[in-house]
């Protein structure tokens, strides 16, 4: 599982070791907020109604979801144990109480927390993307201050400054993790 603070580069780091390792599936999370420019259905999110997001809930179709920022997200449980199933190794990208609810049903799993260089970086880099209000920018920032507090519960911190390194920092903690199965 990859977590992190939003802004700290999750996305950037993962499709960069994703061109370096093979055997490696991302799981593709659901969430009720609007597509950001650019983003398609099935590739960066599974975009659901707040409707259709809480009757998959009440079916029992996710390993976890959260409410994060006026939004819900939240894995499907498909997206895990089909690919497992298959033999590969599963990337969740997912946030501190989503990571928290997967590891508990899932202990095997490798926790690493992808931290920013500094809350200063990720306030810039959180105003450059130019997507949320002042507002929301602030909200995420001070979620975020949270998140880097509990990174101690992770088995490995990468710090993102360089996503080149902190890529290949994050295939070195798989492949260890790999060998020891």
């Amino acid at each position: 599982m990859i977590s992190g603070p939003s802004g700290a580069g999750k996305g950037t780091v993962i499709g960069l070791l994703r061109a370096r390792l093979s055997g490696l599936s991302l799981a593709v999370s659901a969430t009720t907020r609007a597509p950001r420019p650019g983003e398609v259905d099935g590739r960066a999110y599974h975009f659901l109604s707040r409707e259709a997001f809480e009757r998959d809930v009440a079916e029992g179709a996710f390993l976890e979801w959260v409410e994060y920022s006026g939004d819900l997200y939240g894995t499907l449980r498909r997206e895990v144990v089909d690919k497992l199933a298959i033999g590969l190794d599963v990337l969740l990208e997912i946030e501190l109480r989503g990571a928290r609810a997967v590891h508990e049903a899932m202990p095997e799993a490798t926790l690493v927390f992808i931290a920013p260089p500094s809350l200063d970086e990720l306030a810039r880099r959180l105003r450059g993307r130019g997507t949320e209000s002042d507002e929301a920018v602030a909200r995420r920032l001070a979620i975020a201050a949270g998140e880097i507090a509990a990174s101690g519960e992770f088995d490995h911190v990468v710090v993102n400054d360089d996503a080149e390194r902190a890529a290949a920092e994050l295939a070195e903690i798989i492949n260890a993790e790999r060998k020891e199965r």
